[in-house]
């Protein structure tokens, strides 16, 4: 089974980032896409950022009706901070009869070389690159890659900041949300402040 594995603070979760991952597990040979919620980092103080158990809801509660896409906290356990070559590594070794594959958009392929470990990431994984509207070039090093697959989604300018600074502004923001991301955000009077 092959399963790509879509991380994010998911802060919150919104309709772009279903609108991604159901257009990669449709329109490739992805079996599932797992949204793996990406811990606070401890080291970091971020006050707009909700804790990990309540982003985890809000995408298990997005997810539900999804059959190809899963939530997964499986960086919860892990040390921090903790950087995606390990987390790969890490759940490789757990599920030993799947292949992972590493989902981003075309804005992170741009810095892509600056990550750690990039070259074993590549080596041992798969890529499947959304487009996003972002400044600067891919590195030519990563034209034409054969583990680099450019999927030709589409693009959604919506982010969770601009969901986040509409709530605390009052604002409708409604339809860039599933009606049970917005009753637990709104249950909870998430992002008010």
């Amino acid at each position: 089974m092959k399963i790509g594995l879509y991380f994010g603070t998911f802060n919150p979760i919104h309709v772009g980032h279903l609108i991604i991952a159901n257009h990669m597990v449709e329109n490739s040979d992805l079996d599932e896409i797992w949204m793996v919620v990406t811990p606070h980092n401890p080291f970091k103080k971020k006050s707009s950022l909700l804790e990990n158990n309540h982003r985890f809801e809000l995408v298990y509660r997005a997810t539900e009706n999804y059959s190809k896409i899963k939530p997964s906290d499986i960086e919860f356990k892990l040390p921090q901070p903790n950087y995606t070559v390990h987390t790969l590594a890490h759940i490789s070794d757990i599920y030993k009869d799947k292949e992972f594959c590493l989902i981003m958009g075309e804005d992170n392929l741009k810095s892509f070389h600056k990550w750690k470990n990039f070259d074993v990431i590549l080596e041992n994984h798969h890529l499947y690159v959304y487009p996003r509207i972002s400044e600067g070039k891919v590195a030519t090093q990563f034209d034409n890659h054969p583990k680099i697959h450019k999927v030709a989604a589409p693009i959604v300018e919506i982010s969770s900041t601009m969901i986040r600074n509409g709530i605390k502004d009052s604002m409708n923001i409604q339809p860039m949300l599933t009606k049970e991301v917005w009753q637990y955000i709104d249950e909870m009077n998430f992002y008010k402040k």
